[in-house]
């Protein structure tokens, strides 16, 4: 982001580390709304990594939540059904 707006903003993405400075506090909160990119290119590539970061949160909360609900389904004594066949899978083997 430096290279692209360091010539249309040189105060506010002076230097690499503030361009990462701005990135980070872009993606972990809503930002502090003073620093944004201004030119066309630098709006892309914020909103295309903008939606990169939360569709990788989005993704890690699903696989958590999956993993939690098949969890709590196992401890519940709730059988497994098949998703080709239907029929309860058993967790634990008989051999």
């Amino acid at each position: 982001m430096y290279f692209i707006e360091n010539s249309a903003q040189p105060k506010v993405f002076s230097s690499i580390p503030a361009a990462m400075w701005w990135a980070v506090v872009t993606l972990t909160t809503v930002g502090y709304g003073d620093v944004y990119p201004v030119t066309l290119l630098g709006k892309l590539i914020g909103s295309l990594i903008a939606l990169l970061g939360i569709g990788m949160v989005a993704l890690l909360a699903g696989i958590l939540g999956s993993g939690f609900v098949e969890e709590y389904q196992q401890k519940q004594g709730d059988s497994m059904l098949c998703p080709h066949c239907g029929k309860p899978i058993n967790s634990h083997s008989d051999s």
